[in-house]
């Protein structure tokens, strides 16, 4: 079992994972990190922050999870936002890691850069320090806010490279990612582990397809995901007013599915376009009603426009199309590439014009979609499966623990002091 190497030692070991930017279970990854380490005969807590419409509750335990969360105002406007919001979440984590007590592992997720400074009460105490670098956050602020490497960023640079300091083990989503790791966090390559996202194959099923949602068109265009300044909604839709004004392509309907703090005003786009009748916002949606919409589409958009942040990242959009058997219109991005591959078709970096143009040859080319369909879902069950990013999360766990001396293999709370390395 993938949980032997680490399954022997006693007592049963207790890791905690911070989580400031999403509710769990409702971050599918981390989730899915949770529910691995708790079949390798892990105790595992969460902390979180609460959700508005699910993840309520304060104190839960699902599935053998215990999750603690704590209230959570979202930041609106520019920076200052950001710093209040990070604040509320600093303070309210230090209470809860109190509540929680010493762990073998404390495991946090950024963004942001700023949770070794409660993670700090718990290696004091004989914790190990597991990095989950979920995004580059210099690269993020450089791609959101678009000031330049003012003041700000040079701050967001030294919180990574304090983080980076910090922590034991650093877990990567990609290449990219670990390059960064080794290369400006100055960790040793052994010490970086890459792991993957990947959709839960089990909630990205295929059902018959539903042509009542083509609204009347014969083809349905999908987008799933976050709603951000950097996300690339606005690029979706400028292609799609090509696709209908300079290629005269009326013979299809798109669906947005998601939300974030762009949401507003990509609906106001889309009316400034002229496309109210043919692209449809929904909002965040059941699952159920997500497979039914993905089951049905045609043609899958994920454009994000090139900068220093998407080119390096992983969408996680991507690998739920490529789960769904879907072919894939993708601005041509380094890591787009590394996950797709044949699932997906590459404008130049921003082309609107030629993202317009590659949805409307995909249109006209059913067996081309079904071809690239089935190269994603094998990527999805093979090279890219969360079974192989299981084998390296646990080995990165047994990595951390083997940083321990003999006397810190004691219970939480006789752990002692770290050693220095």
């Amino acid at each position: 079992m993938l949980g032997n190497a680490i399954r022997d030692d006693r007592p049963r070991r207790r890791a905690l994972i911070l989580v400031e930017n999403l509710s769990v279970p409702f971050d599918r990854r981390v989730w899915q990190e949770c529910t691995t380490l708790r079949d390798a005969g892990w105790t595992v807590h969460v902390i979180c922050p609460q959700g508005t419409k699910r993840d309520t509750e304060p104190e839960v335990e699902i599935d053998g999870v215990r999750i603690h969360r704590y209230p959570l105002r979202a930041a609106t406007g520019g920076p200052a936002g950001y710093l209040r919001e990070y604040g509320s979440a600093l303070w309210h984590t230090a209470r809860l890691i109190r509540k929680v007590g010493p762990v073998h592992v404390v495991h946090a997720c950024n963004p942001p850069d700023l949770l070794f400074l409660p993670v700090r009460w718990l290696t004091r105490r004989g914790a190990q320090f597991v990095f989950d670098q979920h995004d580059l956050v210099p690269e993020l602020y450089l791609s959101r806010f678009d000031r330049g490497e003012d003041l700000l960023y040079r701050g967001v640079c030294a919180l990574e490279r304090m983080t980076y300091r910090a922590a034991d083990v650093v877990l990567a989503t990609n290449e990219s990612y670990r390059d960064v790791a080794v290369r400006r966090g100055g960790k040793r390559p052994e010490d970086v582990f890459v792991v993957r996202s990947a959709p839960q194959v089990d909630r990205f099923r295929p059902v018959p397809a539903e042509p009542e949602l083509k609204n009347g068109k014969p083809h349905l265009l999908c987008y799933l995901g976050v709603m951000g300044p950097q996300d690339g909604v606005d690029y979706a839709l400028r292609a799609l007013a090509k696709l209908r004004d300079e290629l005269g392509r009326t013979d299809w309907h798109a669906v947005f599915v998601g939300a974030g703090d762009a949401f507003d005003a990509m609906v106001e786009l889309s009316r400034e376009l002229g496309l109210s009748d043919q692209v449809e916002f929904t909002g965040r949606i059941p699952d159920a009603d997500l497979v039914r919409y993905l089951s049905t589409a045609d043609v899958c958009l994920s454009p994000d426009p090139h900068n220093p942040l998407n080119d390096v990242s992983t969408m996680n959009k991507v690998l739920e199309y490529m789960a769904m058997g879907k072919p894939i219109v993708s601005f041509d991005l380094r890591e787009a590439r590394v996950s797709a591959d044949d699932a997906a078709v590459y404008a130049p970096a921003n082309d609107e014009a030629q993202f317009a143009k590659l949805i409307t040859e995909l249109l006209d080319d059913p067996e081309k979609r079904a071809r690239m369909g089935t190269a994603g879902q094998e990527r999805i069950t093979g090279r890219l499966s969360w079974q192989n990013s299981q084998k390296q999360l646990l080995a990165a766990y047994d990595a951390a623990c083997r940083g321990r001396t003999a006397t810190q293999r004691a219970a939480p709370g006789r752990l002692g002091r770290r050693r220095h390395r």
